[in-house]
């Protein structure tokens, strides 16, 4: 029962706002019919964003249910449109009026297209939050509880979304070989793009000694980049920019902040990686709570200047006492990547084998077909 729309003449006449026997009752008549008018337009809203919620509902519970095979999470997003459902009243379906809405024939190039599985997630996350804002704020005006019970379903939308995201990406994270970590070159764009479209799914921005303005730039590019072809994006070092640019998560080395300060900073949704070169490392990095570790420097290597080569052997005791994803790092090329996989390795990371490759999509391609030869273990 509408409890907003009382009727405007009856508080006119408790008001004493009009005589009855001149001009009241077409001052009574007038205000009923706005009153009216203005209450099929409140219905109109409610419904188009009833239906919005659970559209957009519906399409994320599809992917957790096929795509991720997470119970969870799909029940999450059942219970919610359930719980929107409810509201979708008759009332507020009669209202509808499909063919005089102007807004149906408006669109925009970008819901034209959907470049990965997280572009339209997070299109319609965003398409969901929104309808659920116009339902809290409109709804005040049609029942006491629902403005309030709106605004509840939107904090949980957005834990939802904070939830998925993060499993998402620990998903592609287990299930990534190989790791590209970026240096400075004036193709970077270009070569990181032909990775990608080897089948590259993680890339770490790795740039020293550019000034701030030139690194968000790029950094908004290869994230951009990324994002197109469904590849987590890390920032080296920097959460700062990682999270300037909505970066997947970052890499830090031994002397840079402590995991758990990042983790404060970054959330629980992103990767924290760490940079490891012997057993204490690893062991340190775990139980700081990485998401995945480096495994290195393997041989000597440039990039590393200074760094004595961990070895083999290092790669041997991570196949054996590793838990969570680690990538060999450090002087890997072609030639000596099937040594890394006779020693355990699952996952490797490379920089110049890459990075000054001619073909970057060949190597790319090559890289894989070795490492993929090796059967993962289970999470």
């Amino acid at each position: 029962m509408n409890t907003k729309f009382q009727s405007k003449s009856f508080q006119m006449k408790q008001a004493g706002c009009y005589d009855e026997k001149t001009n009241g009752v077409v001052v009574m008549v007038e205000a009923h019919s706005q009153e009216k008018q203005i209450q099929q337009v409140v219905y109109r809203i409610l419904d188009a964003n009833l239906d919005r919620a659970r559209e957009g509902l519906r399409i994320i519970e599809e992917w957790c249910r096929f795509g991720l095979n997470n119970a969870q999470l799909a029940g999450e997003c059942k219970d919610l449109r359930q719980e929107v459902g409810k509201w979708h009243t008759p009332e507020l379906r009669a209202a509808r009026d499909t063919l005089g809405d102007p807004g149906t024939g408006l669109s925009h190039p970008q819901e034209e297209l959907r470049a990965s599985i997280t572009s339209l997630l997070q299109a319609n996350f965003c398409r969901v939050q929104e309808a659920l804002r116009v339902l809290e704020e409109y709804g005040k005006l049609y029942h006491p509880n629902m403005g309030a019970a709106f605004k509840q379903m939107r904090y949980r939308v957005y834990a939802l979304e904070s939830n998925l995201m993060g499993y998402q990406r620990h998903q592609l994270l287990w299930r990534s070989r190989l790791y590209l970590v970026t240096s400075p070159t004036d193709s970077l764009c270009q070569t990181v793009e032909a990775a990608l479209k080897g089948g590259l799914t993680l890339l770490q921005y790795r740039e020293k000694t550019a000034d701030d303005v030139l690194r968000l730039e790029r950094a908004t590019k290869l994230r951009q980049l990324c994002h197109t072809y469904g590849a987590l994006f890390i920032v080296n070092d920097r959460v700062d920019l990682a999270l300037a640019v909505d970066a997947d998560g970052v890499h830090l080395g031994q002397q840079d902040l402590p995991i758990a300060v990042a983790r404060q900073l970054l959330g629980t949704q992103r990767l924290i990686g760490r940079s490891t070169t012997n057993p204490e490392e690893m062991q340190a990095a775990i139980a700081e709570g990485a998401d995945y570790i480096g495994v290195g420097p393997v041989y000597e290597t440039p990039t590393k200047v200074g760094k004595a080569a961990a070895g083999l052997e290092y790669v041997r005791y991570a196949a054996k006492n590793c838990a969570i994803p680690w990538f060999a790092i450090g002087g890997i090329d072609a030639n000596n990547i099937n040594d890394l996989i006779d020693a355990g390795a699952e996952r490797v990371a490379v920089v110049r084998s890459l990075m000054q490759a001619e073909q970057p999509t060949l190597v790319t391609q090559y890289f894989l077909s070795q490492i993929q030869r090796v059967k993962l273990k289970p999470e």
